[in-house]
């Protein structure tokens, strides 16, 4: 079985970085580059659940979204583009059934969907939901800043940074968005994704600027109401917290904190943080395999990995890779 790393990066003037650099993965869990695909800005990237093709944001001021084909090699092919609607797209998400591509455009304030052909190419964009609103902070909450866009049955929830807010729309099988429901989050939290927890009512909120774990009930579909909100890491950082990335794995959770510069584990039984462990620079996005977090240090320069323990404390690995923002590992037959 093939094992490949997929890493998106920031380019130009927003970054060191190239395009999609590939990496393959060895039964250590080392990492080595095989292949790259120059491409702007190509900064999160989602793999569509059944077909060997991948889709990247260009987060650009225009805005736009790539579709590629990948072989075993860890080779890109361009297979098209479009334009998002919305400045500076941040996320992708495919829905389940591999129809649409949902696509978050952070600066824009918008929520973008696009049809998928059976290939796997992108069609054409089927609705453009524009946000309006602010937050209390003046710097980062001015308007409208829809962060992630998160697939459910027959739904999408919208995690807008800028008003504090989940918005939830119904996917209507054309691909249209119809208003479903409006949550509203502790001002000043600054939710950048929301993810569910399988088998429960439960979901969790990163909260970017309060620096905060916030768990959500969902009462209905696509409405959420607040649980409880924790710190995200276990030691007070002495420095500004920006909170990025969220993973869940069993009874586990995992938030990237930049400016401590760590990955904390959560128990999510406990609601309690466990362990900080320390990351590189600026760690955006990062993915668990095998045991491992790779995690892409953007001010580092590099992909750091270390082994997942039960102490919470591990050697760092490094990979270097310029301005890297996402990790996507992808197993192959």
């Amino acid at each position: 079985m093939a094992e490949l790393v997929f890493v998106g990066c920031y380019t130009g003037e927003a970054g060191n970085g190239t395009g999609i650099t590939t990496f393959s993965r060895s039964a250590s869990g080392s990492l080595t580059e095989v292949a790259s695909l120059p491409l702007e800005c190509p900064s999160w990237l989602v793999r569509h659940p059944s077909l060997p093709v991948l889709y990247a944001v260009n987060e650009t001021a225009t805005g736009s979204v790539t579709a590629l084909s990948f072989d075993a090699s860890g080779s890109l092919s361009v297979l098209g583009t479009l334009e998002t609607g919305g400045a500076h797209p941040c996320h992708l998400a495919v829905t389940p059934d591999g129809r649409f591509l949902l696509c978050a455009n952070y600066t824009g304030g918008s929520l973008a969907v696009f049809s998928l052909s059976s290939s796997g190419a992108l069609e054409s964009r089927t609705a453009l939901a524009q946000h309006s609103g602010s937050g209390p902070h003046t710097d980062r909450q001015e308007a409208a800043h829809v962060h992630m866009a998160v697939p459910g049955p027959g739904i999408v929830s919208a995690v807008d940074l800028g008003t504090d807010e989940i918005r939830s729309y119904t996917l209507t099988p054309s691909g249209g968005l119809e208003p479903l429901a409006v949550s509203s989050l502790p001002p000043g939290t600054g939710p950048r994704q929301l993810v569910r927890r399988p088998g429960t009512d439960l979901a969790y909120v990163v909260g970017e600027l309060a620096g905060t774990l916030v768990t959500v009930r969902e009462t209905s579909p696509g409405a959420f109401s607040v649980v409880a909100s924790t710190a995200s890491t276990v030691t007070p950082p002495s420095v500004p917290n920006l909170v990025a990335h969220v993973e869940l794995t069993g009874t586990r959770l995992y938030l990237s904190n930049r400016g401590p510069d760590c990955v904390t584990e959560f128990a999510l039984d406990e609601a309690a943080a466990v362990a900080d462990q320390p990351c590189g620079a600026n760690p955006r996005h990062f993915a668990l395999v095998d045991g491992t977090c790779y995690v892409a240090a953007q001010s580092e320069d590099a992909i750091t990995a270390f082994t997942l323990t039960a102490s919470g404390e591990s050697e760092l690995r490094y990979y270097p890779t310029g301005s890297p923002t996402f990790v996507l590992p992808v197993s192959l037959p």
